[in-house]
């Protein structure tokens, strides 16, 4: 009995608020017409774009009321309100969401004030239900009407806020033109990164080393203790030459990834990190692998976190899960270092976002002040 009632004092509470915004669409639809009159005289037509944003944040709002009753999100689908004047204009009359949202407020100024039906109904509930259900111990029958109205609004409200499909195509579109662009500046920027490796390491051990051998050529008839000195110094060139290439090898493609897999070459890396990483592997190894790409961007992922975790966490020990899904990879690295993590602070978590949306996947940081720090990455793949 207790626990339904406070059910339906939430539900209550829902509608109560529900009521009060429908209220404010009441008093927003005479901005509507303001701009449609003023959109038509042409003077006014400046309005359309902020009526359309305010009609954004208005249904966003109401998302987030929706989201807290049902528990699940209702997505977002808009197109970016930006450019010139005539560009605002075209988006605003364009958009598919925008018809959508006034579709939702032209029906929300109806059916918003459902508390007009629950709030009768609590007398007729604290009289039948307190028999009923109070004294008889019998089912509430009155009180889940209420809740029955707060969850008839929410769906309603689910079903018109829900962007359509050409909306969530345009949106897609969108969001694979933002993920393209970064994945070809991350390219761009791993080729510049190449180009300083091959030209201040390689190609000066490699400058070095020739310039040694034509020394030792011509001191090797008049002094041969110094030309084998410099033959000496020479192989000493060679083999930094040769580690230099293989630094610049392995932050092309790992080897390692190639030889042993993914859950090999994480194990290698954490235990050359200096720090006490625990591994876990949730079925990676087991059956087909993940596509090359898959694992050079987890590789790339803990490599990254691992090296922040010993740069600027302060913890000694790490935890990385590697698990295989159904439909891809999970990465999940974590410490108990003094978290306050930040992309903008250079710490390469701009640059794994980067890689991670270039194939489609998600990265989520949860960085508290204090820790812990938790980074997980979500791959997309086909096994």
């Amino acid at each position: 009995m207790w626990k339904m009632v406070r059910r339906a004092a939430m539900a209550t509470v829902h509608l109560f608020v529900a009521a009060a915004m429908c209220f404010g669409v009441w008093i927003f639809v005479t901005v509507l017409l303001i701009t449609a009159i003023g959109t038509l005289a042409v003077v006014g037509c400046w309005l359309l774009p902020e009526a359309v944003l305010l009609i954004r944040r208005i249904a966003g709002a109401k998302r987030n009321l929706t989201t807290l009753w049902t528990g699940k999100k209702i997505p977002e689908a808009y197109a970016p309100m930006t450019g010139t004047l005539r560009e605002r204009l075209r988006t605003s009359v364009k958009d598919p969401s925008t018809l959508t949202d006034v579709r939702w407020m032209v029906a929300y100024y109806f059916y918003g004030a459902l508390l007009a039906l629950a709030l009768p109904l609590w007398p007729v509930a604290l009289v039948v239900d307190g028999v009923w259900a109070g004294i008889l111990r019998r089912t509430p029958v009155v009180l889940p009407l209420i809740v029955r109205l707060a969850d008839t609004e929410a769906h309603w409200s689910t079903v018109l806020l829900m962007p359509s499909p050409q909306a969530r195509l345009a949106a897609r579109v969108q969001e694979l033109k933002e993920t393209r662009a970064d994945a070809i500046a991350a390219h761009e920027a791993e080729l510049r990164r190449i180009e300083r490796d091959l030209h201040d390491g390689a190609q000066a051990n490699l400058v070095a080393l020739s310039m040694r051998i034509g020394l030792a050529k011509r001191a090797y008839d008049r002094d041969p203790d110094a030309a084998r000195k410099l033959l000496d110094d020479a192989q000493t060139q060679a083999e930094q030459a040769l580690t230099d290439l293989r630094h610049v090898v392995r932050g092309i493609h790992p080897p390692i990834l190639t030889d042993r897999g993914l859950v090999g070459a994480v194990r290698a890396l954490a235990a050359s990190s200096g720090l006490a990483v625990t591994v876990e592997d949730g079925g990676v190894e087991e059956g087909t692998r993940a596509p090359a790409a898959v694992e050079a961007a987890a590789y790339f992922v803990v490599a990254e976190s691992l090296t922040n975790v010993a740069k600027y966490s302060g913890a000694d020990r790490a935890e990385v899960q590697l698990t295989r899904i159904r439909r891809g990879l999970t990465v999940r690295v974590r410490d108990e270092g003094r978290g306050g993590a930040d992309e903008s602070q250079g710490s390469g978590l701009l640059g794994m976002r980067r890689r991670v949306a270039a194939l489609d996947g998600t990265l989520d940081v949860t960085s508290p002040v204090g820790g812990p720090t938790v980074i997980e990455v979500m791959l997309p793949c086909v096994w």
